[in-house]
């Protein structure tokens, strides 16, 4: 019998519509005269997944007492003795209850495919095994119910069931997914737009690599070895030359006309030493981002070779070369690139383009002498000299007659070599010389004198001489360059360093010259500026500081009132080249200092403005406001010619009451915005609970805060805050709520824990605020035009989210579902 095939709905988060797509597939196939059942579909309560399985034949489920509560699951002896052709199996991932037959329905699914029945099921992208921490990261919630992808890999079609963010979050808040007690938790929590949009991406990315692997895997059955055009890519090979702009430029035109993927590709020799100018690589390279292209660098000594290798890795269909400007006589000794990419190509369409911009000769430049190596090297590879020879040559006497002239030439030779590596070249040639003498006296005949019978012992004798001067020249050279890949990589990460500091350090100043310093080794390095007849240190790393240019070694100008000064031994040339072209660095450094200091001062003086202006506009009118409404009621009061009865006299003390508290209110934020801006803020941090500060800030509102809704529970994380400054945060974004809800819609205080943190929403029923108007309101004196339910000086939210920074929080804006604001206050949790 064969086995029954099976196909899966994957979805990015529930809600999208797997089970429809399954119920519409099992309708279509019974259209087709398809023996069709329902296994098992789990419709969550929601009316229109019950109404879509129509007339679908439903195999009755199984009952299973655990624990004293009765459970449903499905009856798989039932779908098999029902032997249909497609059964219809929901939530593939589901963990079965303990007492049934198997512990996942993903193995009840296996054994009804066992039985040929075929299988069409959905699953949610989080129960993957592969990706349930990834998941996890994301949405802060941990998936108990997984499936290993094998499973999932193993089935015959996998299809996307896909919905935007936007499309989601709108059928949840119209009722179409959860009921509608769970749905604000849900748009707060795991409905997150980022959420959302993170989890779809990720079933993109692992259906389309699940569909790479079949394709894969249909090129492999069929035996195709060549590119599979499923989609246009083309290769640019990038050689950093002049006029490669132009052969970028028709590759992105190739690559536009087909639809296709650009890439362009450098590659680099695998020694390292030889390169294209970094400038016109790093503009090609540019010009490659510019036209949507992606940059690769791969290292290869064959060039065609490596080319035609990362092609057929890309799964290109075209590639682009440039024409050789070799010779011929380069191309006839070193091959042609062309030639051999065209070879290889197989079904690779190559292009090569001609260019008629002419080769740009290289201009002429000296090259570097060679740094000889360090005296103190040299005296040690003579020493060695000196100790290893006579050593060697008195082992050797020893077993003259067994080693023969050609043993003792070739251990002579490795003494050379081992010297030269020591010393150098001038040590190893004087060994060379010395190891000729005594291979003379020692070990040819006749022995002990300086005449050499044999011609050919002669012979042996200046081969190995000239052998050892070669070698050792080898050596040297190899010690030299090597000691010279070293410098410039270290004066490269010098540089790099530098400049990373540079652009991220808040004032990179110090640790440019205390960098500087430790590279070159020196013992005090300063800044100077002139200030009159004299200088003024602006920064200093080391001892003893030099406070005048005449205390240093060496003094290099910065610019015309700034000198950098050193204390340290001489530099050599190279270092002291290097060292002046870090004096921009330098500037730079001392520029960027200047200008955020003028930045400062002019933004102090703008929000000090800024301010003060604010500031006489509430003194001028909010605090006005309350004071004329007590000296009215006061003054009233005092009237002796009128009597008033005792409800007015109430009425009238009432008014002082209430407007005290509101003037005390508007005085307080005001003082706690000026701590706040003064950085003056005091915390008192401890570990409380939500539960504790939430009622304690409603009560503070008095009658106002008579009608909002709190669900806070007990069983929530505790945060590390200040009580008192929550208190009062909460407080303020309560009382804007319901300064901007409708009297019918009562504002709703919510807590729950997410990813590691404490999540308190405010959710009002107001006009909302757009989305580029939202960090406004967080600004001192900003009401946005006055239209709330309340008045006040604007202080409310912004010192609300001082005070939560303060204590290490965040205050975020979003929307409530059907209208209105929803205000979110996040603390991390104490773990």
């Amino acid at each position: 019998m064969a086995r029954g095939r099976l196909r899966i709905y994957l979805g990015a988060a529930p809600g999208v519509g797997k089970t429809f797509a399954m119920l519409n597939e099992g309708k279509r196939r019974r259209a087709r005269g398809t023996d069709v059942v329902v296994g098992l579909v789990e419709t969550h309560g929601r009316a229109n997944t019950a109404a879509q399985i129509g007339d679908l034949e439903v195999v009755p489920r199984r009952r299973i007492s655990y624990r004293g509560t009765d459970f449903e699951e499905m009856d798989v002896d039932a779908v098999l003795a029902r032997e249909p052709q497609v059964a219809l199996i929901d939530e593939i991932a589901h963990t079965n209850v303990p007492g049934s037959r198997n512990e996942k329905r993903w193995q009840d699914v296996a054994e009804v495919l066992d039985a040929g029945i075929d299988v069409v099921s959905t699953l949610n992208m989080q129960h993957l095994e592969s990706v349930n921490d990834v998941v996890e990261r994301i949405t802060g919630v941990k998936q108990h119910e997984t499936i290993p992808d094998a499973i999932v890999r193993a089935a015959e079609q996998v299809e996307l069931v896909d919905m935007t963010p936007e499309a989601l979050r709108r059928r949840m808040a119209h009722g179409n997914i959860y009921p509608p007690d769970r749905i604000d938790a849900s748009l707060a929590n795991y409905f997150r737009p980022g959420n959302l949009a993170a989890l779809r991406e990720l079933a993109l990315l692992w259906v389309a690599d699940k569909v790479d692997e079949s394709l894969q895997d249909y090129m492999d059955d069929h035996g195709i070895r060549g590119p599979w055009e499923t989609r246009e890519r083309v290769v640019v090979a990038i050689t950093g030359a002049p006029g490669g702009d132009a052969l970028i430029r028709r590759a992105a035109r190739m690559a536009m006309r087909a639809h296709a993927e650009l890439l362009g590709v450098h590659v680099r020799s695998t020694d390292g030493l030889a390169g294209p100018p970094k400038q016109l690589l790093d503009e090609h390279r540019a010009l490659l981002n510019e036209l949507d292209g992606t940059y690769h660098e791969i290292v290869g000594d064959d060039i065609g070779k490596a080319l035609i290798e990362f092609a057929r890795a890309e799964n290109a269909t075209q590639l682009v070369l440039g024409a050789s400007r070799r010779s011929r006589w380069a191309e006839l000794t070193r091959g042609s690139v062309i030639n051999r990419v065209i070879r290889a190509s197989g079904p690779i369409d190559v292009h090569v383009i001609s260019s008629e911009e002419p080769e740009q000769e290289a201009p002429f430049s000296r090259p570097r002498g060679r740094r000889a190596l360090s005296v103190r090297r040299q005296l040690t590879g003579a020493l060695v000299g000196v100790v290893l020879l006579p050593v060697l040559t008195l082992v050797m006497v020893g077993s003259r007659d067994g080693l023969g002239l050609p043993g003792v030439l070739l251990l002579y030779l490795l003494a050379v070599v081992a010297i030269a590596a020591i010393g150098g070249v001038w040590p190893a040639l004087a060994a060379s010389f010395a190891a000729f003498v005594l291979a003379n006296w020692y070990f040819i005949a006749p022995l002990h004198e300086w005449t050499i019978h044999e011609g050919k012992d002669l012979i042996a004798l200046v081969v190995f001489l000239l052998v050892a001067g070669v070698v050792s020249a080898l050596v040297n050279a190899a010690a030299r360059r090597s000691a010279e890949a070293a410098r410039a990589r270290a004066e490269a990460e010098t540089l790099a360093r530098l400049g990373a500091q540079l652009m991220t350090e808040e004032d990179p100043l110090p640790l440019l010259i205390s960098t500087l310093r430790t590279t070159f080794g020196l013992r005090a390095m300063a800044v100077l500026q002139r200030s009159g007849d004299g200088w003024i240190v602006e920064t200093s790393t080391g001892a003893p500081v030099p406070e005048s240019p005449e205390d240093g070694d060496l003094s290099i100008p910065i610019d015309a009132e700034m000198q950098l000064v050193v204390v340290g031994p001489g530099l050599p040339a190279e270092d002291l080249a290097l060292l002046q072209a870090f004096t921009g660095q330098l500037a730079l450094a001392l520029e960027r200092r200047q200008l955020r200091a003028e930045a400062a001062v002019a933004a102090g003086l703008a929000e000090a403005s800024d301010l003060r202006v604010a500031l006489l506009a509430a003194v001028s009118h909010d605090l006005r406001t309350p004071l004329s409404s007590i000296k009215a009621a006061a003054t009233s009061l005092l009237q002796q010619d009128v009597e008033w009865t005792p409800q007015a006299t109430r009425e009238l003390l009432t008014t002082i009451d209430e407007e005290s508290d509101r003037l005390n209110t508007l005085v307080g934020n005001l003082l706690d915005m000026s701590r706040l801006q003064s950085g003056a803020l005091e915390l008192t941090m401890r570990d409380i609970g939500l539960e504790e500060v939430v009622p304690s800030a409603i009560k503070g509102l008095g009658e106002r805060g008579y009608g909002v809704e709190t669900r806070v529970d007990e069983t929530l994380p505790r945060v590390h805050a200040d009580a008192a400054l929550l208190e009062r945060a909460v407080a303020n974004v309560v009382d804007n709520a319901l300064a901007w809800s409708p009297a019918d819609k009562p504002v709703r205080v919510e807590a729950g824990a997410i990813a590691g943190r404490v999540d308190l929403r405010v959710v009002d029923r107001g006009p909302g605020i757009p989305p580029d108007q939202r960090e406004r309101v967080f600004e001192p004196f900003q009401r946005l035009g006055d239209q709330s339910n309340g008045t006040g000086t604007g202080l409310g939210l912004a010192v609300a989210r001082g005070f939560v920074e303060a204590m290490g929080g965040e205050i975020t804006v979003e929307d409530t579902p059907g209208g209105g604001l929803t205000m979110v206050v996040s603390l991390e949790a104490l773990r």
